[in-house]
C-alpha cells in the first residue's frame, strides 16, 4: 500500500476564487503531503512562470469517465507492436514528458524530484509502451483511491502514447466511480472518448472515486 506522508503545512483557497484560467493560487512547495492534498481536494501544480509555482482547477475539466474510452480498428492493431510496462522507467517517462523541445514544456527538475518520490511512496505510477528493447512512449500520474490523475504523456513512435492511455485504463477497476482526470480536453483526449466536465460535476465525481480502493492492477513498486 502507498505510504502516507505528513500533512502539508498549507491551505489552498478556495476552488471558486480560480481565475478564468483556473489558477487557484500560487506558491506552497511541492512536498508528497502538499501534492496529496492538492489532488484530494481537485487542485493540480503547474508553474505560471518560470520560477512561480501555481496551483490549477480548471474549469471545465476533462476527464475519461468509466466505460467511455474509444479505442478504433487501427489503434487495437497497433496495440500489438507494443510491450507494456508498469513502473519499470518511471523517471525516464518524467525526463521524456519533460523534454524542452515538446511544444508547451513545462515539466522541470523540482516537478522530477517531487514526482519521483511520490513514486517511491507508492502514489505515482508511470504506464509505458516498449518496442525491441527501447521506450517509444508512455504517461505517469497518481493514483489514488479510483482516481488516476494525469498528468503527462509522450511518444516516440505513432499510438505509443494512446497505447499507454488504453493498457491504463485497462488496469483501473472496472467500477462506475473511477476517474481519470486529463486536466485540460485536447483534440487529441477527445478522441480517446474524453469529454469536459464543469468544475463542480468534475469535484462530485472526484469525492465519489477517492472512497475507491486503489486497484489491485496498478502495483506499488519502488522508484526506478
Amino acid at each position: 500500500m502507498p505510504i502516507e506522508p505528513p500533512p502539508t503545512p498549507w491551505v489552498f483557497p478556495p476552488l471558486e476564487q480560480a481565475d478564468e484560467s483556473g489558477v487557484v493560487g500560487v506558491g506552497a512547495d511541492l512536498e508528497p503531503g502538499t501534492l496529496l492534498h492538492a489532488y484530494r481536494n481537485g487542485i493540480f501544480p503547474m508553474h505560471v512562470r518560470r520560477n512561480k509555482l501555481g496551483w490549477w482547477s480548471p474549469d471545465p475539466r476533462g476527464v475519461l469517465l468509466h466505460g467511455e474510452l474509444t479505442v478504433s480498428r487501427s489503434l487495437r492493431k497497433a496495440m500489438g507492436r507494443f510491450e507494456i510496462r508498469i513502473d519499470t522507467a518511471f523517471r525516464d517517462v518524467m525526463l521524456s514528458c519533460a523534454d524542452p523541445r515538446r511544444p508547451h514544456a513545462w515539466i522541470n527538475r523540482d516537478i522530477v524530484r517531487a514526482y519521483t518520490k511520490l513514486h517511491t511512496l507508492g502514489w505515482a505510477h508511470s504506464v509505458e509502451t516498449w518496442r525491441d528493447g527501447r521506450l517509444v512512449g508512455g504517461l505517469y500520474g497518481v493514483a489514488i483511491g479510483g482516481l488516476f490523475a494525469g498528468e503527462s504523456m509522450f511518444h516516440r513512435e505513432t499510438d505509443a502514447s494512446k497505447a499507454a492511455l488504453v493498457a491504463l485504463i485497462s488496469l483501473l477497476d472496472d467500477h462506475p466511480d473511477t476517474l481519470v482526470d486529463c486536466q485540460w480536453l485536447t483534440p487529441h483526449l477527445a478522441s480517446l472518448g474524453a469529454v469536459a466536465l464543469p468544475r463542480e460535476q468534475y469535484i462530485e465525481r472526484l469525492r465519489r472515486a477517492l472512497a475507491r480502493p486503489l486497484p489491485d492492477g496498478l502495483p506499488t513498486l519502488p522508484a526506478t
